[in-house]
């Protein structure tokens, strides 16, 4: 009688922990769907659902925390790129090379970049958590502030990347070039992203419009 009270309880015990641990199972591949469909709508897709892939295992449910984790990614890239081309640039100045000037303005730029997707990541994060409370205009402004900001950020990558034309260039260049064209890429899905978020209020606003 013992040995078959301890096999129920070993029994339950296994099926409490299935049933606790199926809704993981489940909530991974409906998140992957959700952003492999917003992904649709980026201008690099597949880029798209390969960076924002490795945040299924989080909570992204909502189309807001999909734009944080898009813009989140967009400054890994960012300060990750910035990085590399400052280790770059100190070593061309070092040896007084040719390219360090073309360089060193891309750096600038992408240096903005970093400081422009700050800007936006902080200013998204007031907006979810004040949302409920603050007017219509105050949460128009802080959209306008996040989409403001990112095309910025998008502005100053894409500015560094076409100051490597061409496709004759040294391997430095071209990897340089490919890494800032990656930037580039990231925070064009974000901003795509970001308007897919924003486009509720923006619906919300005008069906409580008077009708003229």
């Amino acid at each position: 009688m013992a040995n078959l009270s301890l096999s129920l309880s070993l029994l339950l015990f296994v099926f409490c922990i299935s049933s606790m641990a199926e809704p993981a199972f489940v909530r991974r591949p409906l998140e992957q769907a959700y952003i492999k469909a917003s992904c649709r709508s980026t201008r690099y897709p597949a880029l798209c659902i390969q960076y924002l892939s490795g945040f299924a295992d989080s909570t992204i449910q909502n189309p807001q925390e999909l734009a944080q984790a898009a813009l989140s990614v967009s400054l890994y890239r960012a300060r990750y790129t910035r990085s590399y081309m400052l280790k770059v640039a100190t070593e061309l100045k070092a040896k007084k090379a040719k390219e360090y000037q073309a360089i060193k303005d891309c750096l600038d730029q992408i240096n903005d970049s970093v400081q422009q997707l700050c800007q936006s990541i902080r200013e998204l994060r007031r907006l979810g958590g004040h949302e409920e409370a603050e007017s219509s205009d105050d949460v128009f402004w802080h959209i306008s502030n996040v989409e403001t900001w990112t095309s910025a950020a998008l502005t100053d990558a894409t500015y560094c990347v076409d100051q490597f034309p061409g496709r004759k260039m040294s391997k430095l260049k071209a990897t340089i070039k490919g890494k800032v064209l990656n930037v580039a890429q990231a925070t064009s899905n974000a901003l795509a992203l970001f308007h897919q978020y924003a486009s509720r209020y923006k619906a919300g606003a005008t069906t409580k419009k008077p009708s003229g």
